[in-house]
């Protein structure tokens, strides 16, 4: 079978799942891409030119499986094709926490919402990121004056799966360390973003420090808003503790830091499925994880209450750990994290998608 992959936004995660699935698929995958800036623009405007260069193409497709940052709409307007499109949904932005506060309105949920309409799939990377979508596509579609076409729901949920984020994560082991700290080290792998809260990790550090709780910490990550953050302010308080701060520049430099690490920690308000703290599970570290989102998914169910806590319980699970009241066996959590790599998603993919070529 022959797949076109569209991406609109190849840069980051987008990029990593397009170039992982393209690699290990047994199908024949091609790229159409665009650069992973604007996004905003990718979302209103980037059908037009995907849709130009679709045109310009010679080679026969059976299926066309693009992101969400895509306007499938728009896109089967220009093109006129008939090829059956599969829609992937990273992230989307009916339910992102940012565009509440950036008054985007409505605007970029409706684009994921027609976009879904003219796809003969949707997929979402877990049962979570599902539930939260459906939870609130009634409430956009009320928020308009008249039909409100509320029936469109039960026919979009009719269409859409769960089709779990596939990640290379054993390229990390070629890089694992048996090289340890004396004392426990904590690794924040997230963007430096509000929606990551950062701001809770913090003040997290500042209270255990206070305490004299001994450990470490690595501020891995990038910093997108490319200014001082809640991380800088912080390490100048906590210059003692801290041993790395900075994006890392490396795949390789990256691993060894996860492998080295104790803890994985994330404080985040969103995650439709958690790439970060799956590589940090992956590589043996104890996840520390909020008890929503899709975490409780990355963690089997017995170890819950030892890797999650509940609102202002962040401190507390942490003190318990690093005085080594608390342990986790890291062997069951990377096991159960395993299910998620390539050489087990690629296959599960390739099947689903050609099965949908199939009842088209």
């Amino acid at each position: 079978m022959r797949i076109l992959l569209i991406e609109p936004y190849y840069g980051g995660s987008h990029r990593a799942w397009a170039d992982g699935y393209r690699r290990f698929s047994r199908h024949t995958i091609d790229l159409l891409t665009l650069p992973a800036q604007f996004w905003k623009w990718r979302m209103q405007g980037g059908a037009v030119t995907l849709a130009r260069q679709f045109n310009e193409l010679a080679e026969p497709y059976d299926l066309i499986l693009a992101s969400d940052m895509f306007n499938v709409a728009t896109f089967r307007a220009l093109t006129r094709t008939n090829l059956p499109i599969a829609l992937y949904f990273h992230e989307n932005q009916l339910t992102y926490p940012q565009n509440s506060r950036q008054n985007h309105g409505w605007r970029y949920g409706f684009i994921n919402y027609v976009s879904a309409m003219a796809a003969d799939a949707i997929y979402f990377n877990s049962q979570f990121h599902l539930d939260e979508f459906f939870k609130t596509l009634p409430n956009m579609l009320k928020h308009f004056g008249d039909f409100n076409e509320l029936e469109t729901v039960d026919i979009l949920r009719a269409r859409a799966h769960v089709l779990p984020l596939g990640l290379d994560l054993r390229r990390l082991d070629a890089y694992r360390t048996a090289q340890k700290l004396d004392v426990p080290l904590l690794v924040w792998n997230h963007r430096w973003e509000e929606d990551k809260n950062p701001r809770l990790f913090v003040q997290a550090l500042d209270q255990l420090a206070a305490e004299g709780v001994s450990f470490k910490v690595a501020f891995l990550g990038e910093n997108p808003r490319q200014s001082q953050t809640e991380f800088h302010d912080a390490a100048r308080r906590l210059q003692s503790h801290i041993i790395h701060f900075g994006h890392t520049a490396s795949l390789e430099e990256y691993a060894r830091w996860l492998w080295r690490a104790d803890y994985i920690i994330s404080t985040s308000y969103q995650d439709f499925f958690g790439g970060a703290v799956a590589e940090g599970i992956y590589c043996r570290c104890v996840p520390i994880l909020p008890r929503r989102l899709n975490y409780p998914a990355l963690i089997p169910s017995a170890l819950h209450n030892a890797c999650l806590y509940s609102r202002d319980r962040l401190v507390s699970l942490l003190r318990r750990h690093l005085s080594g009241e608390m342990s986790v066996d890291t062997a069951l959590t990377r096991a159960h994290i395993a299910q998620f790599d390539w050489s087990i998603m690629a296959p599960h993919y390739n099947d689903v998608l050609q099965q949908l070529v199939q009842n088209k």
